[in-house]
């Protein structure tokens, strides 16, 4: 493509060395930029891209997508963030592939990875091909494997270049898991996008937000983004649902789901056992009521993302009975509410916030038989928010019989500084209910002695993870390998 062409639709401050040559990609890390590509200048938390341009041209790249003016011999188009305009660079390169297709976007804290498999589901049931973005990586359609991603919502010339790849094939629909991240750095700008999912918002990622008010107005931006025509799928029993509904723009409908407020689809008459949830449906928009529901899956938020779902699938216009169906044909996803072993029930999840893990614990008790314990070993990730720490301490202590605190991905801070952060929130001071051992793999050994055949254990925290981040180095580790070791 070339320059000329790339640009013309960005805003931009200047252009200065104006040639109009030919683009093959875009590029925003000096040592791998490629022969022919544009260099995007992104300022991050320890690095500024600028100081590594020269680099870059000597390397390959061609032109320069920078905040300031370099003295390097090569086209600069000046902007006033590349770090928000790399997205519109992206979407411009390969040509706005999501106008293409039918995107649903599905941000909130907890969720999200699950409501995007159960929408991918209901769409090919309904005889569409529907691709995946997400934590897990991205998945087309009718595949089983997923291809490996560094974030929740890739950065943007990596995400167009997806989308593009998903149009070639034929792929009409798109359920990608937007994080809050992503929607405050723009890395989804250029998305069009047809349809949101809320799932809910409680705390997490407030060392990057700091409060409650940004980290929504984060998840906002999705919304406030929808096309006239679009739908917005919302969380009725959040309290921040009514937020969400008065930033919906004119022009694209609200669906509401719930549990204990009145809501578009409602849940109602729920059981739970060990083989999984059921309930009964009522539909207002799908004039669908008392339809069952029996699902694989287990725990009050797993209802609460077969009803995200569900509710997406009306929006879509989708039969009720070809989305019910779907959901009842669905296992867990991989790390969430997995059940790894049966006595003990050991169940592996990727709770790492406060209200996950409170979610995760009730949804076990509901299985702990009454003469036995529910277990939970659970550790916080370091260089991440200090402050739920304390919090998760509380909510094991509160709701589990027996707690072991251990390591999550300590990264670069001392496990042991991490474990006092946990322990601060744990009033209880008796021996034989609080366990200490910050080496996971021996917190995980340490169950078999700690949990009889009848009792519950919930490794919580890192679900899918297949590594652990340690100070130095990252090592391979699975709470599910560990678990079947010890328990199988």
């Amino acid at each position: 493509m070339k320059l000329q062409e790339l640009i013309k639709n960005i805003k931009i401050k200047k252009i200065l060395n104006e040639k109009d040559i030919d683009i093959t990609g875009i590029s925003y890390n000096s040592k791998t930029v490629k022969q022919g590509e544009i260099f995007v200048c992104l300022k991050g938390e320890h690095s500024d891209g600028h100081e590594f341009a020269k680099m870059a041209v000597e390397n390959g790249a061609v032109a320069l997508y920078c905040e300031k003016e370099l003295d390097i011999d090569v086209p600069q188009v000046i902007v006033e963030s590349t770090r928000h305009q790399i997205a519109d660079l992206a979407a411009a390169f390969y040509n706005y592939p999501s106008k293409k297709i039918k995107l649903i976007g599905v941000t909130g804290t907890n969720g999200k990875t699950t409501v995007t498999h159960l929408i991918q589901r209901i769409v090919e049931d309904a005889q569409h091909k529907c691709a995946l973005i997400g934590t897990l990586g991205y998945k087309l359609s009718g595949k089983d494997t997923y291809h490996d991603a560094k974030h929740t919502t890739p950065q943007a010339p990596e995400l167009q270049k997806t989308l593009e790849m998903i149009c070639e094939q034929n792929i009409d629909y798109v359920a990608m898991e937007v994080s809050s991240h992503a929607l405050e750095q723009n890395r989804v700008g250029g998305c069009d996008f047809d349809g949101a999912v809320f799932t809910n918002l409680t705390q997490d990622h407030l060392d990057y937000h700091i409060t409650m008010n940004n980290y929504f107005e984060a998840k906002a931006l999705l919304f406030k983004g929808l096309k006239k025509g679009g739908y917005a799928v919302i969380n009725n029993d959040d309290e921040y649902a009514q937020r969400f509904k008065d930033i919906v723009p004119e022009g694209v409908e609200i669906y509401t789901y719930g549990i204990k407020n009145d809501a578009d689809v409602k849940a109602e008459d729920i059981d739970f056992s060990i083989h999984g949830a059921k309930f009964k449906i009522n539909a207002k928009k799908a004039a669908a009521v008392h339809k069952d529901v029996n699902l694989q899956m287990n725990g009050m938020f797993s209802v609460y993302n077969a009803l995200a779902a569900l509710t997406a699938g009306i929006a879509m216009g989708f039969d009720i009975d070809v989305c019910i169906k779907a959901l009842e044909e669905t296992k867990s996803v991989d790390g969430r509410f997995e059940i790894v072993s049966k006595k003990p029930l050991v169940i592996v999840d990727y709770a790492h916030t406060p209200d996950g893990l409170e979610n995760v614990l009730k949804a076990a008790r509901e299985l702990t038989p009454k003469d036995a314990n529910l277990v939970c070993m659970f550790g916080c990730g370091g260089d991440r928010d200090a402050t739920k720490r304390p919090k998760m301490g509380k909510i094991a202590d509160e709701n589990a019989d027996i707690v072991v605190v251990t390591s999550d991905n300590p990264r670069s801070e001392d496990p042991q500084l991490i474990i006092s952060d946990i322990l601060a929130g744990i009033k209880t001071v008796n021996t034989q209910k609080v366990f200490v051992e910050p080496d996971r793999r021996t917190a995980i050994s340490m169950l078999k002695n700690i949990a009889k055949e009848n009792d519950v254990v919930v490794l919580a925290g890192k679900g899918h993870e297949d590594y652990q981040i340690l100070k130095d180095k990252t090592i391979h580790f699975d709470d599910r390998e560990e678990a079947r070791k010890v328990f199988c």
